[in-house]
């Protein structure tokens, strides 16, 4: 889901001319960009950058996305990397795809060297606001990314768990209201591991090129079927939108 949320959504880029959570997020960006230029284009024109996701799962769904050119990883942990090759390979399999490009190191320290606009899509798969992730949940990180994205560009982070953490989201999303001049959506999944048995993401462009996250106008179904790859086993078009209906008590807490 933190995979095919963003990139099934992204609606007019630049250069034009693991379960549930990996799934979904992956799904809410590319979904959305126009049906000639995403999943079943023949010419792959994306960047795409992931900070975080040091298991593989993202990188494995965002490899099923052809219009992908490059996929930039930058994994804090290379310890993280190695057990999940050498423990979970269904997984890890995500780092084999040739376009993809590994620098260990933070995140935040990564994004201050790269260029103005060079993504189309950036995934934050980051662990908790505690300890050196926190970073990743405050104002200048957000502001990093913004920078880094092109005109209608999307990103998608990992954006805690409405039963437990709504002070936390309330804060995400004033912070991205401010920072991303486009849209600003919360979402949610499944995932029976995690504490409440959900997580959600925070799903936002820049300034440009407007994204309805909620509709995908790129059903990756079809790309699926069309290229043999692994079946989805949680993310659908129906899923995709479902996942931004929120409870009564997060819709009034972020004021939608």
């Amino acid at each position: 889901m933190i995979t095919h949320l963003p990139l099934c959504s992204i609606k007019n880029p630049q250069k034009v001319g693991i379960g549930s959570y990996a799934e979904l997020c992956l799904s809410l960006l590319i979904c959305f960009q126009r049906p000639y230029f995403f999943s079943l284009h023949k010419y792959s024109q994306l960047q795409v950058l992931v900070i975080g996701g040091g298991d593989g799962g993202v990188l494995r769904e965002v490899a099923r996305h052809k219009s992908v050119k490059q996929i930039d990883i930058c994994e804090i942990d290379q310890m993280v990397i190695d057990v999940a090759k050498k423990f979970f390979p269904h997984i890890a399999v995500g780092f084999d795809d040739p376009r993809v490009k590994l620098f260990v190191g933070d995140g935040a320290q990564f994004l201050k060297g790269v260029p103005d606009g060079f993504y189309d899509a950036v995934i934050v798969d980051s662990s908790d606001p505690i300890g050196p992730a926190k970073q990743l949940f405050e104002t200048p990180f957000f502001e990093s990314l913004a920078r880094v994205l092109c005109p209608g560009g999307v990103v998608c982070t990992q954006a805690e768990s409405l039963w437990l953490h709504m002070h936390i989201i309330k804060d995400i999303f004033t912070s991205c209201k401010k920072t991303f001049k486009g849209s600003v959506n919360y979402a949610w999944t499944s995932v029976p591991s995690y504490p409440s048995g959900i997580i959600g993401f925070m799903l936002c462009s820049t300034e440009g090129p407007p994204v309805n996250f909620h509709e995908p106008i790129n059903p990756i179904e079809k790309a699926v079927t069309d290229m043999n790859c692994r079946p989805l086993k949680f993310y659908n078009s129906e899923m995709h939108s479902a996942a931004f209906c929120l409870p009564q008590f997060a819709r009034e807490a972020l004021d939608l």
